[in-house]
C-alpha cells in the first residue's frame, strides 16, 4: 500500500515568511537551504528549491475581519 502523506509537510506562516525573506534577499538556493534546515525530512535539493520557489510566490493570508451584528441574536 502506498501512502501519499509521506511526502507532505505543514508550514507555519512564520516559517513561510522567513523563507520568503531569504528568497528575496539571498536567492533561491539560500531559501532552499533554509527550508531544509527547518524541515530535515526534505532531503532532495531539487524538491527543496521547488518548494522554496512555491513558498516565495505565496502571499500572506489577510487578517481575519470581525463581524459586527446589526441586530442582537434572539437565542442569546
Amino acid at each position: 500500500m502506498h501512502c501519499h502523506a509521506e511526502a507532505m509537510f505543514v508550514i507555519t506562516e512564520a516559517d513561510a515568511a522567513a523563507i520568503r525573506a531569504i528568497f528575496d534577499e539571498e536567492g533561491e538556493l539560500s531559501a532552499a537551504i533554509e527550508l531544509r534546515r527547518r524541515f530535515p525530512g526534505v532531503i532532495d535539493n531539487m524538491k527543496a528549491r521547488a518548494c522554496a520557489r512555491t513558498i516565495a510566490g505565496w502571499t500572506p493570508l489577510p487578517a481575519r475581519s470581525t463581524v459586527t451584528r446589526l441586530f442582537p441574536r434572539r437565542d442569546a
